[in-house]
């Protein structure tokens, strides 16, 4: 085709749920707001009733299209990640999603591993574009929506939980927001941390007089660790030396060097982990998304591409710039993280 492999952004879209404010209700989710409050958030997003995960991407998506000046039927690839509880079970949220965008006939994927889903998502339609000749445009969709019926979204991992979506048209050969490298390390030995207990195959329904949430995914954690104070300080100190590895590695496959780093886009963790992040990288805390995170909360695996396109509409990322999109997914664990060239 005479055009570069390497896909860039060319445009994208959001949708959010009802902004809703953290202090003014924490106490209708947890019997301790203060300990809310120490983390850090202020605002976060929360879907009204009867609008679901796919709901949120198609409009993102449609968006999208809309800022790229392409159509559905421009699409030859449609890649959805879904970071939390599914609509339905025995069910593909992409092909739903490609069913409201009217993309009949064109590929879909979907990809379910938690949080990092927008990683790999970003992959494949890389990996497709290198592959194939007849992949030139395609969409990727990330989406949150928290299942309050299986989780509580201020007492689940140390972040508030937000609903949103993001949708990026990619195309081969693009020169903005160019992806340039990824790198990717699982430890699955936590493969069980944070697991929801009740509601898959192997436990359908909790016990008699149980309910979904009446086993803390934390739970899970504790008992990993056999509730022993210094192997969980081990464990929060690994998470944070793996993130600075993966970085290393993309950096490593892409010939350039932490210097380079303009920006480090993280989850939107608390503000404590995003301290620990900047100190562990070697990047000013100022030069991560810790402000934007305190304003969104966490919205799962669209956290980086919204944070990455709100750093652009406010000026401050330019031309050229390398910014590196990190994340650390349970369960799993994944370490993440994929380099950007604006």
């Amino acid at each position: 085709m005479g055009t570069s492999p390497e896909l860039g952004i060319v445009a994208m879209g959001m949708a959010f749920g009802e902004r809703r404010d953290v202090s003014a209700t924490a106490a209708d989710y947890v019997p301790d707001p203060e300990a809310v409050a120490s983390l850090g958030y202020r605002t976060y997003h929360r879907a009204a009733p009867g609008v679901t995960a796919v709901d949120l991407a198609a409009e993102a998506a449609r968006e999208a299209l809309e800022n790229a000046d392409v159509t559905a039927a421009d699409l030859d690839l449609i890649a959805v990640g879904n970071s939390d509880v599914p609509d339905y079970l025995g069910w593909d949220p992409s092909a739903a999603v490609a069913r409201a965008l009217g993309a009949h006939g064109t590929p879909t994927v979907l990809f379910t591993q938690a949080c990092a889903a927008w990683s790999p998502a970003l992959d494949h339609a890389a990996g497709a574009m290198a592959l194939s000749p007849g992949v030139g445009t395609a969409l990727v969709v990330l989406v949150n929506v928290m299942s309050e019926a299986h989780g509580n979204r201020m007492d689940f991992n140390g972040c508030v939980a937000s609903d949103g979506a993001v949708a990026a048209v990619v195309r081969r050969g693009h020169p903005r927001l160019r992806r340039l490298s990824s790198a990717q390390f699982t430890n699955p030995e936590y493969a069980d941390l944070f697991r929801i207990e009740y509601g898959g195959a192997a436990v359908p329904l909790p016990p008699p007089g149980r309910g979904l949430k009446d086993v803390s995914p934390m739970a899970s954690v504790y008992r990993h660790f056999d509730r022993d104070p210094e192997r969980f300080q081990a464990f929060m100190k690994e998470i944070t030396a793996r993130l600075a590895d993966v970085v290393d590695e993309a950096l490593a496959r892409a010939g350039r060097d932490r210097s380079e780093l303009a920006r480090l886009i993280h989850i939107n963790d608390n503000q404590q982990t995003f301290r620990a992040v900047a100190d562990a990288v070697g990047i000013p805390l100022a030069h991560t998304n810790a402000e934007l995170a305190r304003s969104l909360s966490h919205m799962g695996c669209a956290d980086q591409l919204v944070c990455l396109w709100r750093h652009i509409e406010a000026g401050e990322l330019a031309r050229g710039d390398l910014v590196a999109l990190t994340g650390v997914a349970s369960p799993g664990m994944h370490w993440f993280c994929t380099l950007v060239e604006v």
